[in-house]
C-alpha cells in the first residue's frame, strides 16, 4: 500500500499482511482501505528487458510524487536503465539509452525545445558518472536518490547539486497548445 485515506497507517505495508492482521480476506481488505494506492508486481524481468531493447521504445516514469510511500520507480526509473540495464545488461549503447530517455519522447511529444543540446533549446541536463549511476530507492526506502547523479539542471539552472536539493524551482507547465505534435499517417 502506498497510501490509503481511512486507514494512512497502512503506507508502506502489505496487503496481504494487512488483510491476515484484520482477519478478513483481501477483497475486504481493499473495501476498507479505498480510497487508497498501491504497487502492484506484475512485470515479467525478461519482458521487460526484450521491450526495453526496441529501438522504438521510450523511457519514462509514471511514480506518484505525492503518495505516502511512493514506487521506487519514481527515484529510480533513469539510473536504473543507465546503470541495470546499460551498463550491467548491455541491452544497449549508453548513447541510445539517454536518447530513450530524451530526444525520442521529445520528438514523439512535439517538444520542439527539449531532448537534445542546441542553441536555444531548454537547458534541461543531468550529469553523471556512467560507472557508477544505479538506482538505490527500495520499497523499504522509497525516496532514497540514486548514486552516481553530480548535478541536475532544469531551464538552465542548478537544482541537484552534492546528494541533496539547491532549492531552485526553474520547471514550468507544458502546454498542450504551445507543442508541434508530430503527425503519423
Amino acid at each position: 500500500m502506498t497510501w490509503s485515506v481511512p486507514h494512512p497507517e497502512a503506507a508502506g505495508r502489505d496487503l496481504q499482511e494487512i488483510a491476515a492482521d484484520w482477519g478478513i480476506d483481501m477483497e475486504e481488505a481493499v473495501a476498507r482501505l479505498t480510497p487508497a494506492g498501491g504497487v502492484f508486481f506484475m512485470m515479467d524481468e525478461a519482458d521487460v528487458q526484450r521491450i526495453l531493447a526496441y529501438p522504438h521504445t521510450m523511457i519514462g516514469s509514471d511514480g506518484l510524487p505525492h503518495d505516502t510511500q511512493p514506487h521506487p520507480r519514481l527515484w529510480g526509473t533513469f539510473p536504473r536503465v543507465l546503470g541495470h540495464y546499460c551498463r550491467d545488461l548491455q541491452l544497449f549503447s549508453l548513447e541510445e539509452a539517454v536518447r530513450k530517455m530524451t530526444g525520442l519522447p521529445a520528438s514523439e511529444f512535439g517538444l520542439t525545445d527539449r531532448g537534445r543540446l542546441a542553441v536555444g533549446a531548454a537547458a534541461d541536463l543531468v550529469l553523471f558518472d556512467p560507472d557508477e549511476v544505479i538506482d538505490a530507492a527500495t520499497f523499504e526506502a522509497p525516496k532514497t536518490p540514486a548514486r552516481g547523479i553530480l548535478e541536475v539542471w532544469v531551464n538552465g539552472r542548478s537544482v541537484w547539486r552534492d546528494g541533496g536539493t539547491t532549492g531552485a524551482r526553474p520547471g514550468r507547465a507544458l502546454r498542450l497548445h504551445s507543442l508541434s505534435l508530430p503527425s503519423h499517417a
